[in-house]
């Protein structure tokens, strides 16, 4: 495509795909399934300038079509369509890469730069990247006679990123969400990015509960609906997070699971309520512990077969021998393509599995 007049805006990935608008006022739809930093240019030939923006997963702030566009290294947040879930995302999260699919478009719509966008997500779940979208059989017959559903916290049961929330409330946003990039796709090991974290950070008790009373957790769209439907099945609901049980424990009250239906990593505090750690015995606080907890689940109630659900590189791990039976990538989130390629399954919207429950 190209630029009809001088005042043209190009959006480009590092794919090499572009896409122009006549102006900057334009709509501005740009078709992509490719990762990465995109790149704005706005006005034609010696005026042109550009204006990077990282793209923010709409999925991530509940649908609710939020963009950030960083221009002459300043950043402006704007959400542009209504959404209950609706809440501006961390400054430090504006680095995450976009990593989606079913990422359709994004419609540009600026009076005053390229300040403003729309998103729209594609709601079929198409893809010609990921053969694992369609479930087989022994996938369905294994979550509906499954004894138990283990779900991880961050990005799946909630929108949100608990330690990134928590680490952008107490002023370390930026330096915790790389390491909980690197952490989430398992180039590191998630123990020396818990430590690396929680170094920067160093929350206060009183700091954990001002941030949860100012952020609450958001759950995610249907999560509600697929435990109750889990429960009417007689399938037992397990939490399995590398979060924080502080800040896990009023999402599970909200949704009816009990504590001690809880495995995540706990926060340590002096007597005066100052940070002092976190318990490295949890199984949690370390790469492969989501297979141990699994494992232990298992062996406590004596189940068969657990099914993991998650978005991350320590979700995947869980379906390790002994452990989870089946391993349903949840990307409605966070895309993260090395984890979706190996999941038994992908679902985009938690309806997907309702209603392999119900038909």
């Amino acid at each position: 495509m190209s630029a009809s007049d001088s005042d043209g805006v190009e959006v480009f990935g590092l794919g090499g795909w572009t896409a122009t608008a006549a102006t900057t006022t334009s709509l501005l739809s740009v078709f992509c399934s490719l990762p990465g930093v995109f790149t704005a240019r706005s006005g034609g030939g010696a005026r042109s300038s550009i204006h990077p923006f990282p793209f923010e997963s709409p999925g991530a702030y509940g649908m609710a079509g939020l963009i950030r566009v960083r221009e002459s290294g300043k950043g402006s947040l704007l959400p542009v369509r209504g959404s209950s879930a609706a809440r501006s995302p961390p400054a430090s999260q504006v680095a995450i890469r976009f990593t989606s699919p079913l990422f359709r478009g994004a419609k540009i719509c600026s009076s005053r730069g390229l300040v403003t966008a729309a998103l729209e997500v594609s709601k079929d779940g198409s893809s010609t990247v990921l053969a694992n979208r369609q479930p087989s059989k022994g996938a369905i017959e294994t979550l509906r006679n499954a004894d138990a559903v283990c779900f991880d916290v961050d990005s799946t049961v909630i929108l949100d990123e608990g330690i990134d929330e928590l680490a952008d409330f107490c002023g370390a946003g930026k330096a915790v969400a790389e390491w909980t990039a690197k952490a989430m796709t398992g180039t590191v090991p998630f123990e020396e990015a818990l430590a690396a974290r929680l170094s920067l950070i160093k929350p206060s008790l009183s700091q954990v509960e001002e941030c949860l009373e100012k952020r609450p957790p958001r759950i995610s769209p249907g999560m509600a609906d697929l435990i109750k439907k889990l429960k009417a099945n007689n399938t037992n609901v397990f939490f399995v997070s590398g979060g924080f049980r502080q800040m896990i424990k009023p999402v599970a009250f909200e949704l009816g699971i009990p504590a001690e239906n809880i495995i995540a990593n706990q926060l340590l505090f002096g007597a005066s309520g100052e940070y002092a750690g976190f318990d490295p015995t949890e199984p949690t606080s370390r790469s492969g512990g989501k297979a141990q907890a699994v494992q232990q689940i298992k062996q406590n109630y004596g189940y068969k077969t657990v099914v993991m659900i998650g978005d991350g590189a320590t979700d995947l791990e869980a379906r390790q021998p002994g452990g989870a039976d089946l391993f349903i990538c949840y990307a409605g989130v966070q895309m993260r393509e090395p984890v979706a390629a190996e999941a038994d399954w992908v679902v985009f919207d938690f309806q997907e599995l309702i209603t392999k429950l119900t038909t």
